[in-house]
């Protein structure tokens, strides 16, 4: 019976022990530098937009929670309390993105690229968009990194990942993942 309780405590703790050395590892590539960090917007309820979208018009669109507000929040304590070294930090033009963008990291600045395909309405601007985001991050000479704060779409077409709300992921500049840290909500 000893035996069966000595194992079963190892094979409870093993998972947590792998998974602390994951994020050890992954923190090391953090403070390393040169890695694009695409975090997908922090919580907003639904799915899509509205039919009468206007990306001028925050009225319009999906918005964050409180929660997904706290969440974001909580993404910037994670990068200040880690002191990760960024260069800068990139929004899409939606407003859930923005706000997100606002309360994790205040300066920031949009582009197009990382704006939303997921209705037809966008549809026809995926392969455009990739592309501009793609040659971006050729051009970009810097060793710090680059913070992309976008939709599921976007981190799915450029990464072949499925990120939850609020989930920082991980890649390299040949946008090979590397690995992501989810923040609660």
């Amino acid at each position: 019976m000893k035996l069966i309780k000595f194992f079963f405590i190892i094979f409870i703790t093993l998972p947590s022990s792998i998974k602390a050395d994951l994020n050890q590892e992954l923190y090391l590539e953090l403070k390393k530098g040169d890695k694009l960090i695409f975090i997908r917007h922090a919580y907003a309820p639904g799915g899509g937009d509205p039919e009468n979208f206007d990306i001028n018009n925050c009225g319009t669109q999906r918005n964050l929670s409180e929660e997904g507000r706290e969440q974001a929040k909580e993404i910037g304590n994670f990068f200040l309390k880690n002191d990760i070294p960024i260069f800068k930090v990139f929004s899409s033009e939606w407003c859930r993105c923005k706000d997100t963008a606002k309360l994790a990291f205040t300066n920031f600045e949009t582009k197009d690229f990382l704006n939303s395909f997921f209705s037809a309405k966008f549809a026809k601007n995926r392969d455009k968009q990739m592309l501009d985001l793609k040659n971006y991050v050729d051009k970009f000479k810097g060793d710090k990194n680059l913070i992309f704060v976008t939709h599921y779409v976007v981190i799915s077409e450029a990464l072949d990942y499925a990120p939850s709300s609020g989930e920082i992921v991980i890649a390299d500049k040949n946008f090979n993942k590397i690995g992501s840290i989810e923040i609660d909500f």
